[in-house]
């Protein structure tokens, strides 16, 4: 096993986290308070090609790998994950149309991506559907040489600053197999119809957009169908593996960037006539929050390294990256806190902003749960 990273992945770490210390930092907390999208950092990480990390370098992208994109989430959500997630997320949805979309739609919606001309997005999750992607209802009927959607989407990453958005539709009401039914639909945020509210007030991730998006008989040309039309469920299915192993990654860096910013303040700190980094109970806690994060990030890589392999047992180290990251990522925000003590419950310091976007990590593209669930299919199904 070859744990060294190559001269050009230390490359983009090192550039990667002096655009972080020197972009994203200084401003982290105001976008956090203010709950506003990063445009201005945005153009600037366009320019250094991280809008369009996984994207071929056919449509402008950079054409990393699945372990250089878990390298760039990672610096940059060790340096604040709401901004960090406005950066990685800008090609959400990108997958599918590289996949299963046209040369056509490949140029049309990947380059201007790239270039930092334009944010895409993914649409699944609706009011009442969250987990369980087959009970999705937003519905898309055919008029003609048009797709009509009608429907809510929910949680949509994007939302309201997205130039279009890759839809999970159902397109066919009476298909016997329940996975059968449903169609990806690019929608152009644009379109008569088409609205959407943005939503705040969340726990973490503030600076991120969310919102909800409502489609009211909004028409698209038939050639906006992505992929085979009643394959859109199976064709979202292939990818949560790479997308599970990005979150993972979010969760390494914000465990990291946790673990680092507790470490000097501990150094920092004085009680009873000495730095609280000499008392064993806070080294017990450096040493874990650490030690888990290491771990983490091990686990994370090797997923990466399964995805981009295509190694047979990928699903399951995904699904265990994602669910241990995670949860790594909430303890070690958690611990971060308690180390900075009454400080840390302010925003005065990193860790309080840390401590709650922590937790998102442990819901979307999948919940702790969901992954339990398949780890255990997998290992009934087909063992180790």
């Amino acid at each position: 096993m070859d744990f060294e990273l190559s001269d050009e992945q230390e490359q983009i770490l090192e550039e990667v986290r002096r655009f972080a210390e020197n972009e994203v930092e200084p401003v982290a907390s105001e976008y956090d308070v203010e709950e506003k999208y990063p445009h201005e950092i945005m153009d600037e990480a366009a320019k250094m090609g991280m809008t369009g990390a996984a994207i071929p370098i056919d449509y402008g992208g950079a054409g990393y790998s699945t372990l250089e994109t878990a390298l760039i989430i990672e610096e940059l959500f060790a340096a604040d994950p709401g901004i960090g997630l406005c950066i990685t997320s800008a090609a959400f949805g990108a997958d599918a149309l590289v996949e299963f979309g046209t040369e056509d739609q490949k140029e049309r919606y990947l380059e201007p991506v790239a270039a930092g001309d334009a944010i895409m997005g993914t649409a699944i999750s609706e009011p009442d559907t969250g987990s369980d992607v087959s009970s999705v209802s937003t519905s898309a009927e055919k008029d003609g040489g048009e797709w009509v959607i009608n429907g809510n989407k929910m949680w949509i990453t994007n939302g309201s600053v997205g130039d279009y958005f890759v839809v999970m539709c159902e397109t066919d009401s009476h298909a016997e197999d329940r996975y059968a039914g449903f169609s990806q639909i690019m929608v152009e945020a644009d379109r008569d119809g088409f609205e959407a509210d943005k939503i705040t007030g969340k726990l973490g991730i503030r600076a991120s957009d969310t919102a909800e998006l409502i489609f009211d008989d909004v028409r698209v040309p038939e050639e906006n169908l992505v992929g085979t039309r009643g394959m859109g469920f199976l064709q979202l299915m292939q990818f949560f593996d790479e997308t599970r192993t990005g979150v993972a990654a979010q969760g390494v860096g914000i465990a990291r960037g946790a673990a680092e910013r507790a470490l000097e303040y501990a150094q920092q700190r004085e009680q009873f006539g000495k730095s609280i980094s000499e008392f064993q109970a806070i080294q017990h806690k450096l040493a874990e929050m650490h030690t888990q994060t290491e771990a983490a990030r091990n686990l994370t890589y090797k997923s990466a390294w399964s995805v981009d392999n295509a190694d047979g047992q990928l699903t399951r180290l995904a699904s265990m990256a994602k669910e241990f990251a995670s949860r790594v990522a909430v303890e070690v925000a958690d611990e971060a806190v308690q180390i900075h003590g009454g400080s840390g419950y302010v925003n005065d310091f990193d860790v309080e902003r840390f401590y709650r976007d922590a937790k998102i990590t442990q819901i979307y593209e999948g919940t702790t749960e969901i992954q339990k669930n398949i780890i255990a299919r997998e290992l009934l199904g087909k063992g180790f």
